[in-house]
């Protein structure tokens, strides 16, 4: 069983900075794929960044490729996302999400497809 507790989420202006993280918990958080998603209201859930396990992978959608990153300290069982240059746009709820494993070119956006789901960090970029 793997919990997972998102932070760091908040208002921010345009062109600032935020750093998400997810705690996981248990002792095979390491063992799992890692990914963020966001989902605006009124729009559909839109996957955001995904690291494999080790950490030696990473994938950023096009819509955030060159402003965020994804990273992990297992050491931590923690995930982060930096995220910069912040738009309007990118004002949504974050989640977290765990994967048993990492598929090059498969980011999957339906709840049904993830291990375990964080319960959401709120944030919103003002103009």
């Amino acid at each position: 069983q793997v919990q997972l507790v998102e932070s760091g989420g908040g208002l921010v202006q345009a062109g600032g900075s935020l750093r998400l993280s997810c705690a996981g918990s248990g002792r095979t958080f390491s063992t799992y794929a890692m990914s963020w998603l966001r989902q605006a209201p009124g729009k559909e859930r839109e996957f955001v960044a995904a690291i494999s396990s080790s950490g030696g992978t990473t994938y950023c959608a096009d819509s955030v490729k060159g402003r965020f990153t994804i990273s992990r300290d297992n050491a931590k069982n923690t995930v982060y996302l930096q995220m910069n240059s912040l738009k309007p746009e990118d004002t949504a709820v974050y989640y977290c999400a765990a994967r048993r494993y990492y598929t090059n070119g498969y980011y999957p956006t339906a709840r049904e497809k993830y291990d375990y789901w964080g319960q959401g960090t709120q944030v919103t970029v003002s103009s």
